[in-house]
């Protein structure tokens, strides 16, 4: 059996096109699986693994939960939000405590950049980074990808733009690395406050123009607006946001093609999509959440499968 070359999920930035093709390959015989009338597959019946919040977040804590109970593992929830670390306990200390316990893989959310990484360092488990800071997150870029290639049959020469916070956003640079590892085009559009100044570095195309965004891609990630990281205003209001960044169904009849429009989740409707837009047939928004299952879910049997 092919394997990944790394023992923690830690960013996209740290595999290779391989990986990304073994997940993806994984993630179709777990989609398979998980809509049967029986969901469950006993592949992970002797691992245990801890999910650790340090940030709210209800789907990504959800989809990890549920693809770690479809594979029978033993599982732990851990909300730092209501733990010691309120307390002043250190991050390396509230981990050794869970490795106490026989905890064979992490999974992590943080809301300092590069959490995932010192923490793969000093302790003996496997790590997955579910979100550190507006750095990574990168099963959200593989299932974005992966929605990407179900839907259009595959993501090399695709032309991909991502609309909205990027600054702020940990799914834009994750869905950057990933989309180019398969060979697609990207793009990020948004208001000049919003795109980082590295961006450039990155090899991607910069627009502030929505319709011409909208005109030159295949797919639209929309991202919504971070406001809980924003310690200044970054525009001048959310009406005058919408106005220039919203995608309305008037505006994707204005183009000349029929493009797919994605969206990470949790939506700010009326703010960067419509209702009318999100629940139409261009959206695969709810096709990205059911994917989410399959792609942790092969993330996670395959990082086990490394644990001797």
């Amino acid at each position: 059996m092919s394997e990944l070359s790394v023992n923690h999920l830690l960013g996209i930035k740290y595999i290779n096109q391989k990986d990304i093709e073994l997940i993806f390959e994984t993630a179709d015989h777990f989609k398979e699986v998980i809509n049967r009338p029986i969901k469950k597959v006993p592949s992970l019946r002797d691992i245990t693994i801890a999910n650790l919040f340090f940030e709210n977040s209800t789907r990504t804590r959800l989809s990890f939960e549920l693809a770690e109970k479809r594979l029978s593992a033993d599982v732990v929830n851990f909300s730092a939000a209501s733990s010691s670390v309120k307390k002043g306990e250190t991050l390396i200390d509230t981990v050794n405590n869970i490795l106490a316990m026989k905890v064979d893989m992490v999974v992590m959310r943080h809301p300092n950049p590069g959490a995932g990484v010192f923490l793969s360092k000093h302790v003996g488990s496997s790590i997955v980074n579910a979100g550190d800071g507006a750095h990574e997150h990168p099963t959200q870029a593989l299932l974005d990808t992966y929605s990407i290639r179900e839907t259009l049959g595959g993501v090399a020469g695709k032309k991909v733009v991502i609309v909205g916070d990027v600054l702020h956003s940990r799914v834009a640079l994750s869905n950057i690395y990933a989309l180019q590892k398969q060979g697609a085009e990207v793009m990020v559009c948004g208001p000049k406050t919003l795109i980082p100044k590295y961006i450039n570095e990155l090899g991607v195309k910069v627009e502030t123009n929505l319709t011409k965004a909208l005109q030159w891609c295949d797919v639209a990630n929309m991202l919504r607006v971070q406001n809980e990281r924003m310690d200044i205003s970054y525009f001048p209001s959310t009406r005058e946001y919408s106005q220039q960044y919203g995608v309305t169904k008037s505006i994707l009849e204005k183009l000349d093609k029929e493009i797919v429009i994605m969206h990470p989740g949790p939506i700010n409707r009326g703010v960067e999509i419509t209702t009318e837009v999100a629940d139409s047939e261009q959206a695969i928004i709810l096709n990205q959440v059911e994917n989410g299952v399959a792609i942790r879910m092969a993330v996670i049997y395959l990082l086990a499968s490394k644990i001797k």
